[in-house]
C-alpha cells in the first residue's frame, strides 16, 4: 500500500512538473509558432530579394562599435556592431555583401549577408551551427521539468508531522538544489550556436534564465505547500475515522472483558459460599455490591468522563467482590486527596487495571497482595508489586493498549506505564474541571 502511494506521488509530481515546464516555456513556444507562421507567410508571399553589389567595400569601424562598408564611389552601408562581432569582421576587411534596403527614406542600407571577405567566399558553417528550434525547445522543456520535479520531490517527501520549520528547511534545500541546477542549465551560445552548460558559457548571470528558474522554484514551493496541507487534511480525516472505529471496538471489548463469564461465575461462587456458611449479612452486602458493579458498568459503558469520586465508589464495590473471594489476602490502599475527587477521568479506567493485577499475580495468605490507588500532583497512580504466578495467565496487552487509546482519544493525553521488574505502575493524568 505504501509502495503504491509512493508511486502515485511520483506520477503526480511528474505531471505537475510537466505543467510548470510548459508554463515557463510558454513564451518560447509562442514565439516558435509565430516564426513558423511567418515562414509560411513568406513562402506564400516571397519578399523582395535583397540587392547584391559585386564590387568590394572596405569595412570602417566607428569608435562606438558599429561600422560602415565604404565603396570607392563614396556609397556607404551600415553594419550593426552585433553582426560584426558575430561574424568576426575586422576593420579594413574587403567585403562583398548582400544589402537590405533602407528601413526608411534617407537612411543607409544595411548589410544583410557577407558573400566574400578578402577575396574568399565566406563560410557561415564555421561560425554558426545553431541547433534546430525543436531541439532547443525539447532541451528547455526537459530542463525545467527536471528542475520542477526535483523541487517537488524535496517538498512532498514528508506528509505527516509537517511543521512550518520543517517546510522552511525543505524550501532552503530547494534553493540550494536550484543554484546547482541553474549552473548546469543548457544555454545556446549566440555567436556559435553551440549548446553549453551555463557555468561554461562565460555569462553566468543570464537574467531570462534566472527569471525562469525562479518562477519554476516559486511555483514548486507553492504547490508543495498546498500538497502537504491537503495530505495532512486527508491524513487527519483517515485518523479520525480510525479512532472512531477503534473507540467503538474498545468500548465493546471493554464491556465484554468486564462482564465476562469467569468474573460472573466467580462472583456467583463467592455468593454461594456466603449462603452455605449462613453469613446472611455479608451475602446481602455482596448482592448489593455485585448489583451496583454491574449497573455501573452497564450504565457508564458508553459514558465519556466521570468524576474520580464516582469512579472510586465503583472501585469500592468492585474491590469488595475480590475481598470476599480472597479473604485476608487482598488489600486495597486508597490515598486520594479530597480536592481531586471532583476531577474527571474516562469512565471505567480503574477496573481493567485491578482485574489485570489480580489475574497475573500470586495472592496467598502468607504473601498478601496490596493494590495502591493514590493521587500525585494531578495524576492518579495505580500500582502493585509483581508476584508472577507459577503458571502465568496468557496476556495479549490489548487491555492496556485499549486503555491508552481511550485516554488519548478522550483527553488528548497518554497514560504512563512504568515497570521496573518489581513494581508495576500506571499513571493517568486527571482533568481539572475548572480548566
Amino acid at each position: 500500500m505504501k509502495l503504491q502511494s509512493k508511486y502515485a506521488d511520483v506520477v503526480l509530481n511528474l505531471l505537475v512538473a510537466v505543467a510548470i515546464s510548459l508554463v515557463v516555456n510558454f513564451s518560447y513556444v509562442l514565439l516558435m509558432l509565430v516564426d513558423l507562421n511567418n515562414e509560411n507567410a513568406q513562402q506564400q508571399n516571397p519578399p523582395r530579394r535583397a540587392r547584391v553589389r559585386q564590387d568590394e567595400a572596405r569595412l570602417v569601424v566607428h569608435p562606438d562599435g558599429y561600422g560602415y562598408l565604404v565603396y570607392e564611389n563614396g556609397d556607404s552601408v551600415y553594419v550593426p556592431a552585433q553582426r560584426m562581432n558575430r561574424l568576426h569582421l575586422a576593420p579594413g576587411d574587403r567585403i562583398v555583401a548582400e544589402l537590405a534596403p533602407p528601413r526608411r527614406p534617407g537612411a543607409h542600407p544595411m548589410m544583410q549577408k557577407v558573400l566574400r571577405r578578402n577575396g574568399c567566399e565566406f563560410d557561415y558553417s564555421t561560425l554558426y551551427n545553431r541547433p534546430s528550434r525543436s531541439t532547443e525547445l525539447f532541451l528547455q522543456l526537459f530542463y525545467y521539468l527536471v528542475v520542477s520535479f526535483v523541487m517537488l520531490s524535496i517538498l512532498t517527501s514528508v506528509r505527516r508531522n509537517y511543521s512550518m520549520s520543517l517546510y522552511l528547511r525543505r524550501c532552503l534545500w530547494c534553493c540550494v538544489a536550484a543554484v546547482g541546477l541553474y549552473c548546469v542549465a543548457p544555454v545556446t551560445e549566440w555567436h556559435t550556436g553551440r549548446i553549453l552548460l551555463n557555468c561554461m558559457s562565460g555569462h553566468m548571470f543570464d537574467y531570462m534564465l534566472l527569471l525562469k528558474c525562479s518562477f519554476a522554484v516559486v511555483a514548486s514551493m507553492l504547490y508543495g505547500r498546498i500538497y502537504v496541507l491537503l495530505s495532512q487534511r486527508q491524513a487527519v480525516e483517515v485518523e479520525n475515522e480510525r479512532l472512531k472505529n477503534e473507540n467503538l471496538t474498545t468500548r465493546y471489548n471493554m464491556l465484554v472483558g468486564q462482564i465476562n463469564p469467569h468474573f460472573f461465575f466467580n462472583s456467583l461462587n463467592s455468593l454461594a459460599m456466603l449462603v452455605r456458611e449462613r453469613q446472611d449479612d455479608k451475602a446481602l452486602t455482596y448482592i448489593d455490591q455485585l448489583s451496583y458493579t454491574f449497573r455501573y458498568i452497564i450504565q457508564n459503558g458508553q459514558a465519556t468522563l466521570m468524576t474520580l469520586d464516582e469512579e472510586l465508589k465503583f472501585v469500592e464495590a468492585y474491590s469488595y467482590l475480590f475481598k470476599i473471594r480472597y479473604a485476608d489476602k487482598l488489600f486495597f490502599d486508597i490515598d486520594v486527596e479530597a480536592k481531586y475527587r471532583t476531577w474527571r477521568l474516562p469512565a471505567l479506567s480503574l477496573q481493567p487495571l485491578i482485574g489485570n493485577a489480580v489475574k497475573h499475580n500470586t495472592i496467598t495468605r502468607s504473601n498478601p497482595f496490596h493494590i495502591s490507588i493514590r493521587t500525585d500532583g494531578g495524576w492518579l497512580e495505580i500500582s502493585n508489586p509483581k508476584i508472577p504466578k507459577l503458571e502465568p495467565e496468557p496476556s495479549t496487552g490489548i487491555g492496556l493498549e485499549n486503555l491508552n487509546n481511550r485516554w488519548q482519544l478522550i483527553t488528548g493525553r497518554r497514560i504512563e506505564i512504568l515497570d521496573d521488574g518489581k513494581t508495576f505502575r500506571v499513571r493517568m493524568p486527571l482533568l481539572n474541571p475548572e480548566s
